[in-house]
């Protein structure tokens, strides 16, 4: 059954309205974005530690992320992406250039999603 609560982190996403190849689709409970078939962001209005903005990224990165945005940390469950707790005083700020980020298609964000598993029950 579909949540009715809605996320409240939504508007950080309304930039790539714009965009032809965006998608929002749920993740973990909470609400990812894609563009041109990479996961960036994950809107993540919930309890901690999923109560920010999760930035999909490859560990490669995280150094020249951290150096250019120091508010961004190893997220605690997901330690392969960065993440950003919305009660963070730069939150609203960082969330709008990470947008930016995404939206030059900056080669140290985005991932290749993983393939779904497929159900082996029959339809």
């Amino acid at each position: 059954m579909p949540s009715k609560i809605r996320n409240s982190l939504l508007w950080i996403f309304d930039a790539f309205e714009r965009e032809p190849t965006y998608v929002r689709k749920p993740m973990f409970g909470c609400d990812a974005a894609y563009v041109d078939g990479l996961l960036y962001l994950i809107a993540a209005d919930r309890a901690k530690p999923f109560d920010g903005l999760l930035v999909a990224t490859s560990r490669e990165h995280h150094a020249a992320l951290i150096d250019e945005f120091p508010a961004l940390r190893a997220h605690p469950v997901l330690g392969k992406w960065l993440y950003v707790p919305q009660d963070d005083p730069a939150f609203e700020e960082l969330a709008e250039q990470l947008v930016a980020l995404v939206l030059a298609r900056d080669e140290r964000v985005g991932v290749e999603p993983s393939p779904r598993k497929r159900s082996i029950l029959p339809k």
